[in-house]
Formats: C-alpha cells, sequence, structure tokens
C-alpha cells in the first residue's frame, strides 16, 4: 500500500507540473496574440501602411520565435518531469526491495 500511494503521489506531482506548465505557455501566447494585434493596429493608425507592414512583419517573427523557445521549454520541462519521476519510482523500488530483504534476514 505505501508504495502505491507513493507511486500515485509522484505521478500527481508530474501530472501537476506539466498542467501548469501547459497553463502558462497557453497564457503566454495570448498574451502574445494580443500584444501583436495592439501594436499592429496602433501602427495602422499612427505610422500609415508601408510603415505598418514592415512593423507587422518584424513583430511576426518575433511571435513565431517566441512561440518556438516556449514549445521547447514546455518540452525540457516535460521531458525532465518524467524522468525525475522515473528515478524517483526506481529509488522507491530499491529501498523496499532492501527493506523487504533486510526484514526477511531479520526475520
Amino acid at each position: 500500500m505505501y508504495k502505491c500511494s507513493l507511486l500515485l503521489l509522484l505521478l500527481a506531482a508530474a501530472v501537476v507540473v506539466v498542467v501548469v506548465v501547459v497553463v502558462v505557455v497557453v497564457v503566454v501566447v495570448v498574451v502574445v496574440v494580443v500584444v501583436v494585434v495592439v501594436v499592429g493596429l496602433v501602427v495602422v493608425l499612427v505610422a500609415g501602411t508601408v510603415m505598418a507592414v514592415a512593423v507587422v512583419v518584424v513583430v511576426v517573427v518575433v511571435v513565431v520565435v517566441v512561440v518556438v523557445v516556449v514549445v521547447v521549454v514546455v518540452v525540457v520541462v516535460v521531458v525532465v518531469v518524467v524522468v525525475v519521476v522515473e528515478v524517483l519510482v526506481v529509488i522507491v523500488v530499491v529501498v523496499e526491495v532492501v527493506v523487504a530483504t533486510t526484514a526477511a534476514v531479520v526475520l
């Protein structure tokens, strides 16, 4: 029972971390899209068509770079969480084997 509950706790922690990372990524992407739209509208209103196109192109490139970086960070975080959970599971199993072996030898 102890092993099962600890493994479930580790799995729940991993799921929480992944969900938090996904929520942060969604929020960042939404904020970036809103900023792009607002900047595009302001530039169109203030600077005229040619300048607006140039600024919008630059902003779109920046948005693409930010989204790629965020996706890479999410993938790295998910991989790290999975590896840490796997290592913790191995540690738990090894400790339980050692405890069971020690108990068998003592008894």
